[in-house]
């Protein structure tokens, strides 16, 4: 799914050529660069990169709750016409 403009556009697009990102890969990276964050493990040149990379995960974990949430909402609402 590709939405937003700009950086987002050009991440979701990347994302959806390589198309090996799982939810749970991105929310492990989300996960890793927030111990790294909290164990001052980062400079700080790299600390703005890591920010960013984690706000694009979650951006993607986020449209890909939204997109199931709107599928399983469309299997309900099939049931329901039964």
């Amino acid at each position: 799914m590709i939405l937003g403009t700009g950086s987002r556009l050009i991440f979701f697009t990347k994302m959806a050529k390589k198309n090996t990102l799982t939810y749970s890969e991105a929310m492990n990276e989300v996960e890793t660069i927030l111990a790294r964050i909290e164990n001052d493990e980062l400079e700080m040149d790299d600390l703005i990169a890591k920010v960013k990379r984690s706000s694009e995960l979650l951006q993607y974990c986020k449209s890909k709750l939204t997109q199931t949430d709107a599928e399983i909402q469309k299997i309900l609402d099939t049931m329901k016409d039964e």
